[in-house]
């Protein structure tokens, strides 16, 4: 940074170095920057190396697994065109695929377009190998989110930008949906430090990291009362989630499915709202929550990490303790309960349960990673301290990484990728 954005961040934090030093450790915390990293996207995956080399397999329909053509691939290919550009986080999202480098460049290929629907009319060109997104060359970004009709970055300095999706100024800002600028996020926004974005169905959580502790903005559509105010209206300019002051909780992490979002707090508490549909919210019912709620099932264990997907949600231990809870279809939850003669594998789960199927894995899980869209089979993946990376779920387009046998479409128990990471 030059001496320049080394003040103005001081400024942004409070005028303090002390904080932001906070601001820029809790950004690394919260997104795996600089590490090993697996993304389970909609039918297809990325993984990422501590050294920033980057595999692709699964579904390739618009070229998003980056190898120049739209052939499926079932087990992980290097992405040659990347050779000595290191990558520190990717995103994916349907037909979509985002990378970061250490040099804050982003890259993109598949579907040529910031804001199409997961099934849409927009960005019928195709991009099959990685593209240096030109527009963002002025902007060191260290972040990327692929939502449902737009796509958000996140800048070094703690500033958001978004694409896309500003058609009655739904962000804030007034754009078409096949504009290439970046618009800041502004508003509540303008002077205030984001170390982390998640995007969602059609809204976007901003963490944010200010003189008074960690919180949380919301923006973009309302329903279910995934925004987190109270309500199910939209909120077109980002807004503070009052919830965590009155629990008197400091996010560490957000994590925004489809339809439901969650958090864990600095003391290891979990919190979920939104739609609760299959029990995704881990409060026993499918009942909808419009405000932070404290999943009471947790509260003897510390988390530290949270992933959703769609009416999915997993809960990561300190000690590597792996929990579930939501929709059970395409076995993405990892409870084999039919092999233990408990009944239908797929079932749903209302309540946190413990994933014995990774507890057999024998090693520490660090990070959990699932599909997170509304129209696609969903699989996971589970990141081990030592590098492994386990896949479960469907994987009827390749996207496990892993061979599957008879006619299967899915996995159901924890099968070890051939990848090092």
């Amino acid at each position: 940074m030059t001496d320049e954005e080394c003040q103005n961040l001081k400024r942004k934090c409070g005028g303090s170095w002390k904080l932001a030093l906070r601001f820029l450790l809790a950004g690394e915390a919260c997104c795996r920057r600089e590490k090993s990293q697996a993304i389970a996207g909609p039918a297809h995956s990325i993984a990422v190396t501590s050294t920033g080399v980057v595999y692709s397999f699964g579904s390739n329909t618009s070229g998003q697994l980056g190898h120049g053509t739209m052939e499926e691939e079932w087990q992980p290919q290097q992405i040659r065109s990347l050779q000595g550009i290191r990558i520190i986080q990717a995103a994916a999202g349907a037909g979509r695929t985002m990378l970061v480098s250490d040099a804050g460049r982003v890259y993109a290929f598949g579907k040529d377009s910031f804001g199409e629907a997961e099934f849409g009319v927009q960005g019928t060109k195709l991009v099959a190998t990685p593209q240096l997104i030109e527009s963002l060359r002025d902007i060191f970004v260290v972040q990327t989110a692929i939502g449902n009709f737009f796509t958000a970055v996140l800048s070094r300095e703690g500033r958001v930008y978004t694409f896309s999706w500003g058609k009655d100024r739904k962000l804030g800002h007034q754009t078409e949906q096949n504009d290439v600028e970046p618009q800041p996020l502004l508003g509540a926004l303008e002077d205030v430090p984001i170390v982390q974005i998640a995007a969602g169905y059609c809204y976007l959580l901003c963490l944010a990291c200010q003189p008074s502790g960690m919180s949380v903005y919301s923006v973009g559509c309302g329903l279910g009362g995934k925004l987190g105010h109270g309500s199910r209206m939209d909120e077109k300019h980002p807004r503070l989630i009052e919830q965590f002051r009155l629990l008197n909780l400091q996010p560490m992490v957000v994590a925004t499915g489809a339809w439901h979002a969650a958090v864990v707090a600095r003391d290891g508490r979990v919190c979920t709202w939104g739609w609760g549909r299959y029990g995704c919210l881990g409060h026993g019912n499918e009942e909808c929550e419009s405000v932070p709620k404290v999943v009471e099932a947790l509260i003897k264990v510390k988390a530290v990490h949270v992933a959703t997907g769609d009416y999915t949600t997993f809960v990561l231990s300190e000690d590597g303790d792996v929990y579930s809870f939501g929709c059970g279809e395409s076995a993405s939850l990892g409870h084999n309960t039919a092999a233990e003669g408990q009944g239908n594998r797929h079932a749903n789960v209302l309540s946190p349960e413990l994933v014995k199927s990774l507890k057999q894995v024998k090693e520490k899980v660090v990070q959990i990673s699932l599909t997170n869209s509304i129209h696609w089979n969903a699989h996971t993946f589970a990141l081990t301290e030592s590098g492994k990376l386990y896949a479960f779920g469907a994987g009827d387009k390749g996207q496990l990484g892993v061979e599957l046998m008879n006619n299967q479409t899915e996995r159901v128990n924890p099968e070890r990728v051939d990848i090092d990471l």
